[in-house]
């Protein structure tokens, strides 16, 4: 098999805060698939750098009294000392606020220019007459319209869940110096993204995103694609637009970029890596992107089009993970579980937690919930209790009775060979981001291990006369057992394998390594290769995390929420209250027309029954899974009380609900299942 040429990269962290245990789902499970790769022997590349241009930069700069350009190297300083420790290994981080990455933007810019990609418009926004400048949504606040309620954002109310424009808020002020914002038109440039819509549709189709992704974006399609604003006024930290003095790249236009650039600034150094290599359109290397879902749509849409654009190939995959929950609920500040990765340093071996991950992630989308109480019993019994005893409990043996060398004998040829041929379906898990999966193959080989063990019983063996050789094979065939099972642990647990090659007197493991034993050789003595976790200790890391964060809230929103600021106008979803839930009016509605949406690649357009005087027309996506003619009569729920929606084809007057995983999996009710329109569901 030929040796892969693969590019990886981590969606780049927001440089205005520190990194916590969110962050890391991402970084983690990047770090153990490049090296998995590596220990597969294939040539892999992982680059990232620290997104740090935007607003929330420069105001986070102004409050330490420092430029942009030192708060950034301050925190790109940080961040790498944390990634360390964590054993996250890059072959190049960097910054987008570069040469590289300049140059590389401003080029694509005017490639996109040239090609007829970019409009220019006059806007009307928000601006802060004190402090000379425009205001994005977040950087308003005031009374909601709806609830009244003060304090809150320009875009909506966290009270109430209202959403509305910024111009709605009742008392506005701006949230930096307080002063009234005041209206004012300043021309923009947009990318025409609405030029790439067949390109996106078939794209998005293509098997590099999941298909769970690709439904997602296909109602960003349906509905026509707008032009994507990429430009932001003076004053604003990043890279000025070519020939429009005052005018600045969007922070989301050079942060993907980043990407390019961070490879760039390695190939530099590297004689063995070229740029055009991997970006030019028809290259055979593969460029691999690892993100969350909060930010698809910037990597999934605006990227590829960007990069179709200006005649770069698009990527091979792009890989999306959830988001982290501590203890089954949103990281909480005042629970301490917002816990940040320095923190988590300070009381923990990072190994727990880059384990405890492994175990509990997959290639879906599905949020990863770290328990602390789950996290001490799976890294006890698992690592501890299981992986590490088996080399305990052998190598004494070993030493004492035998010189610190292995048999020649294999005692256990059966259990070996199932050992090896396991490794072949580890590795297809590590490849397809199974990594919950291969940690319970992982897992079960050691079990089966411990099993074979307590079977011959060695220490029985030893104390019976005439029988060393026996106990030499077993305890040698236990040695064997235990290296192989840190071959496939190596990608999760770098460390403790580095620990066990030096116990094993070996040079550094390798996935083909898989494939023989150790046999006639000589072992160093055993060092305990990983400690129990302590519970008191977990203890001790959230009791400090709510002093940290207790310094840290004493900042205004807009210096420490780097996740707000980096998505703008993306806000993550955040969880409801059941009083919330109790406003949405569930309805059962009777299809009593169906039709195709001309222009349309998902949508169909619902003419309903809900018991009431006039039939709702709705637009709803389920063209997969339905012909419109097999829907007339059939039923479905609605969202009746929410607000119309104006979309391409038309006024969608709700939403319908259908069950099922997507495309052509979808199922809504037979008439024969006691359906009535009007009907609530509770």
């Amino acid at each position: 098999m030929s040796q892969r040429k693969i590019l990886v990269t981590s969606a780049l962290p927001y440089a205005n805060g520190p990194l916590h245990m969110g962050h890391l789902v991402e970084y983690i499970q990047t770090d153990i698939w490049v090296r998995f790769q590596k220990l597969f022997g294939n040539q892999c590349t992982y680059v990232c750098a620290d997104d740090a241009h935007g607003t929330a930069i420069s105001l986070h700069a102004e409050k330490q009294g420092i430029t942009p350009e030192e708060s950034v190297a301050l925190i790109n300083k940080e961040r790498i000392h944390d990634f360390s420790d964590f054993l996250v290994e890059f072959d190049n981080y960097h910054s987008t606020h570069s040469e590289e990455n300049r140059k590389l933007s401003e080029a694509i810019y005017l490639k996109l220019k040239e090609n007829g990609h970019i409009a220019s418009r006059n806007i009307t926004q928000a601006f802060d007459p004190d402090k000379q400048m425009f205001l994005a949504d977040r950087y308003i606040k005031g009374e909601c319209p709806k609830c009244g309620a003060d304090d809150q954002y320009g875009d909506n109310c966290e009270k109430c869940g209202a959403t509305y424009s910024p111009t709605d808020l009742k008392n506005p002020k701006s949230a930096i110096s307080g002063a009234v914002p005041i209206e004012k038109e300043s021309e923009h440039f947009f990318f025409k993204l609405s030029d790439f819509d067949g390109f996106l549709k078939e794209w998005t189709r293509s098997g590099t995103i999941s298909e769970e992704i690709a439904n997602k974006l296909a109602e960003w399609l349906d509905a026509g694609l707008q032009d994507w604003d990429i430009s932001r006024d003076a004053p604003y930290f990043g890279f000025e637009i070519p020939g429009q003095p005052g005018k600045y790249f969007y922070v989301w236009l050079d942060a993907p970029i980043g990407y390019m650039a961070s490879f760039e600034n390695l190939c530099q150094r590297r004689d063995d890596l070229n740029f055009d290599d991997y970006w030019k359109k028809d290259s055979d290397c593969e460029v691999h992107h690892f993100i969350g879902k909060d930010i698809v749509n910037f990597h999934c849409l605006f990227w590829p089009a960007m990069l179709e654009g200006t005649g770069y190939r698009t990527p091979t995959s792009v890989n999306v993970h959830g988001y982290l929950t501590v203890n089954g609920e949103k990281m909480s500040k005042s629970r301490g579980t917002f816990i940040t990765a320095r923190t988590y340093l300070e009381h923990l071996d990072p190994e727990y937690l880059r384990y405890y991950y492994a175990a509990k992630l997959s290639s879906r989308i599905d949020d990863l919930d770290l328990n602390t109480e789950d996290l001490v019993q799976r890294v006890n019994s698992d690592l501890v209790g299981k992986v590490v005893n088996i080399a305990s409990r052998n190598a004494g043996f070993i030493k004492k009775r035998f010189g610190g060398k292995l048999s020649a004998n294999n005692i256990a040829p059966e259990l070996a060979s199932d050992f090896q041929k396991t490794g072949e379906h580890i590795a297809e898990l590590y490849e397809s981001r199974e990594f919950g999966k291969a940690m319970r193959e992982i897992m079960a080989l050691a079990d089966k291990a411990n099993a074979w063990i307590d079977e011959v019983k060695p220490w029985v063996v030893a104390k019976e006369q005439g029988r060393d050789q026996e106990l030499h094979d077993i305890c040698s065939a236990g040695i064997n057992l235990f290296r192989l099972l840190m071959i496939y642990l190596k990608p999760v647990l770098p460390a403790m394998a580095i620990k066990a090659e030096a116990f094993l007197n070996i040079e550094p493991l390798h996935w083909t390594d898989s494939q023989s034993l150790l046999l006639d050789h000589e072992i160093a003595k055993f060092k305990p290769l990983m400690t129990r976790v302590e519970s008191d200790k977990v203890e001790a890391m959230i009791e400090a995390s709510k002093e940290v964060l207790a310094k840290m809230s004493e900042q205004k929103p807009a210096e420490t929420s780097a996740c707000n600021e980096w998505l703008e106008k993306e806000p993550v979803a955040e969880q409801i209250t059941f009083d919330d839930f109790a406003k949405v009016d569930l309805r059962i509605a009777k299809i009593i027309n169906a039709e195709l949406v001309e222009g349309a690649g998902k949508l169909l357009r619902l003419t309903l029954d809900i018991g009431e005087a006039e039939p709702r027309n709705i637009f709803a996506g389920i063209k997969s899974a339905y012909a419109p003619e097999a829907l007339t009569g059939k039923y479905t729920v609605m969202v009746a009380n929410l607000a119309p929606r104006k979309m391409k084809f038309g006024v969608s007057e709700g939403m319908v609900l259908a069950a099922g995983p997507g495309g052509e999996d979808l199922w809504i009710l037979e008439p024969h299942e006691g359906a009535q329109p009007g009907m609530r569901v509770m």
